[in-house]
């Protein structure tokens, strides 16, 4: 009989997404929608296979990119957790956001043409790299596809929409949740059952809360029914409640 405790995600389920077949495109991939919309599948876009590689695994600590690197690759997070930092001149670090199965990394340095930050793998994890001058041919002939990449840019930018305002601690952290719990579920993964692997500090600089607010912040929650939580593992029990309180930072 097993011992988890019901109604919580086992922690060794780490999400992958599907990685398709020789006709179909991965499930979640951030580009099979457009392509099989415009009417192409895995076999008419042999160019495909020249434009995607699968890399990793990655160790927990290990960069994917690092800052003022060339830019030359789009990565897509096919299992895995990894935060972009940038880094000051005095070594201090701030967390840009976190990229969770079936997100694409790096569209920011597409100005540029070097990345702005670091990507810094969280736990053991695997990608799909794109070749930017390769994928963007390809949009050329394909506008839906170049509709798609500026679509994942603007998501990219409204993420950080709810640390633009003056919202209170609370709101931040409910507006944090809410948001996990929509792009998991916009990846096909549960909504309600979270896993969060990122640690409490780096939640806090993320959201620009001390660690121990944070722990405090998620032990209010629990006690009020919002949630349940046993270490890392986060289950939503009143997603209404929660969105409700979230709703003037996710506004923004």
């Amino acid at each position: 009989m097993s011992s988890k405790t019901p109604g919580i995600v086992d922690p060794s389920r780490n999400p992958m997404v599907d990685d398709g077949d020789e006709v179909r495109f991965c499930s979640t991939c951030a580009f099979s929608n457009v392509c099989i919309s415009a009417g192409y599948d895995k076999v008419a876009l042999g160019e495909l296979h020249v434009l995607v590689e699968h890399v990793g695994p990655f160790r927990a600590g290990e960069r994917l990119f690092r800052t003022r690197d060339p830019f030359k690759a789009i990565y897509a997070v096919r299992g895995g957790l990894v935060k972009t930092v940038s880094v000051d001149v005095d070594g201090k670090e701030q967390v840009l956001g976190f990229y969770l199965p079936g997100e694409v990394i790096g569209l920011n340095g597409i100005y540029p043409e070097h990345y702005p930050c670091d990507a810094v793998v969280l736990e053991t994890s695997y990608f799909c790299r794109f070749s930017f001058p390769a994928i963007s041919a390809l949009a050329s002939r394909m506008p839906k596809l170049q509709q798609q990449l500026f679509r994942l840019l603007s998501k990219e930018l409204a993420l950080t929409s709810m640390l633009a305002g003056d919202h209170s601690a609370e709101v931040r952290m409910a507006a944090f949740l809410v948001d996990l719990s929509d792009r998991f579920g916009a990846s096909g993964f549960s909504e309600r059952h979270l896993v969060l692997n990122m640690s409490r500090i780096d939640i806090g600089n993320y959201l620009r809360l001390a660690s121990e607010t944070v722990s405090r912040l998620l032990t209010h929650m629990r006690e009020r029914g919002l949630i349940r939580l046993e270490g890392r593992q986060l289950e939503i029990l009143d997603g209404k409640a929660l969105r409700m309180l979230a709703r003037s930072a996710i506004e923004h």
